[in-house]
């Protein structure tokens, strides 16, 4: 061995800056890469953003690409867009829509002061969190006087809002209710922790009632809301917005590109000329390198949007039956299955699929939703575990409610009827994310 200086060529892939942008663009969702086109039009002057109504009435511009209309996308028009758009969402807070009412009866100045400070006080979700005895004080008021107060905010819809535990909201519920349930109110003050626990045997017999009364019991405090200012408390609903569209066409699924919330980009006239001016030579480079940018975005805009396409075509070539059968059954895919048949990278795939979201003849879908596992049925065929899930479902609805099947039976019914082996940690696995409950909790006493 020696030092030397020698010479060899490698090859090394460089992330450029460029090579970055093209990769966030792909995974962005089309609300975010809205939101990025308008924040490179800050920082590039030469963009210059074409509202809708401006395109739709023919303004003269500088169109240099996309986002505008192209084959095998589509865009609303002012006609096709739905009155619901444009409709204005009234959000009352907790704290306005309680205040409000507090506007409604008769108080005393002082008592509607007071009244306020405790509506103040309150959760997002309703609750009375605060240290009572610490919330009197600030008052000035004695802890008897603190409850009249607070015995008014009880008073108020929604019902339960000013509770100090789940308890005490779930009773305020109960007594706001007009056919009353004593039996409910004893069970929710007293005995809680036992009937949540499905203690029912002793609950039933240590208040003299049979379980179907204890099973009516559960059932209506199921009714009830646990946390009852949420409905007034977070932002208003996001609602998603769909990359895709599936529909049937001539008897074959068509995926088109739905660009419309996407703002088309033209050329800013202001700094156009700065393009073609010889006697500003720093000006005009500046206005190049900012050109340049522009046509890698809409680049990197185009190529997001036909990959995107590309995977959405080739998860549909896969998925024909889940559309076309009454069952909807998702066969196993995977991302390296549509990777080796479209020749990309897993990776791109991915990213190409998640939160990306298609409307189809089924509803809206994330991408995501069309890759689904595979397990070997004993005829060494694969079987995806969404139709694991689907016939846990079936057999799970068409149960005796008496008797509920375990996971061990439902286990042994798959491998018996269906030649499926799985384990029972599987299916209380795609129980709980199918969102059902275990046997016990499923049993029923009438």
């Amino acid at each position: 061995m020696q030092f030397g200086l020698f010479q060899q060529q490698t090859t090394t892939l460089i992330m450029t800056q460029q090579l970055r942008q093209a990769i966030n663009l792909l995974q962005y969702s089309t609300t975010d890469l809205s939101a990025f086109i308008h924040e490179q039009a800050l920082e590039n002057p030469l963009i210059d953003l074409q509202d809708q109504a401006s395109m739709q009435a023919g303004s003269e511009s500088s169109y240099i690409g996309a986002p505008a209309p192209r084959s095998g996308s589509t865009r609303k028009s002012e006609d096709e867009a739905s009155p619901i758009d444009y409709a204005l969402v009234d959000h009352k807070s907790l704290s306005e829509h309680l205040v409000s009412q507090a506007g409604e009866i008769a108080l005393s100045e002082e008592l509607e002061r007071q009244l306020h400070y405790f509506i103040f006080s309150l959760r997002e979700d309703g609750y009375f969190c605060r240290p009572f005895e610490e919330v009197c004080s600030d008052l000035a008021i004695s802890t008897e006087e603190g409850e009249d107060v607070l015995r008014i905010l009880q008073s108020f819809e929604p019902a339960g809002v000013g509770a100090r535990s789940l308890s005490e909201c779930l009773l305020l519920q109960l007594k706001h209710l007009s056919n009353k349930a004593p039996l409910a109110e004893i069970i929710v003050s007293r005995h809680m922790e036992d009937l949540a626990s499905k203690k029912w045997k002793t609950l039933a017999t240590e208040l003299d009632v049979t379980m179907s009364d204890i099973q009516d019991v559960y059932d209506l405090i199921q009714t009830l809301d646990p946390r009852p200012g949420t409905q007034y408390s977070g932002e208003p609903t996001n609602y998603l917005i769909p990359d895709l569209s599936i529909t049937w066409k001539n008897g074959e699924l068509v995926v088109q590109l739905i660009d419309d919330s996407l703002p088309p980009i033209r050329l800013n006239r202001d700094y156009e000329q700065l393009l073609h001016r010889s006697n500003h030579a720093e000006a005009t480079e500046y206005a190049k390198q900012k050109y340049q940018q522009i046509q890698w975005l809409l680049k990197s805009i185009e190529q997001r949007q036909q990959t995107i396409k590309k995977v959405a075509e080739a998860i549909v070539r896969h998925q024909r039956d889940f559309f076309e059968s009454k069952s909807g059954v998702l066969k196993p895919l995977t991302l390296k299955d549509i990777a080796e048949e479209i020749d990309m990278h897993e990776s791109t795939v991915s990213r190409a699929t998640t939160h990306k979201y298609a409307q189809t003849p089924r509803g809206l879908y994330e991408l995501k939703a069309f890759f689904t596992s595979s397990v070997k049925n004993g005829f060494g065929e694969s079987t995806s575990s969404q139709s694991i899930k689907e016939l846990i479902k079936e057999l799970i609805a068409g149960e005796s409610k008496q008797k509920p099947l375990s996971d061990q039976k439902i286990v042994t019914w798959l491998e018996s009827e269906k030649g499926i082996t799985v384990s029972r940690r599987a299916i209380a696995k795609y129980r709980d994310e199918l969102g059902i409950p275990s046997s016990s909790k499923r049993k029923r006493y009438e």
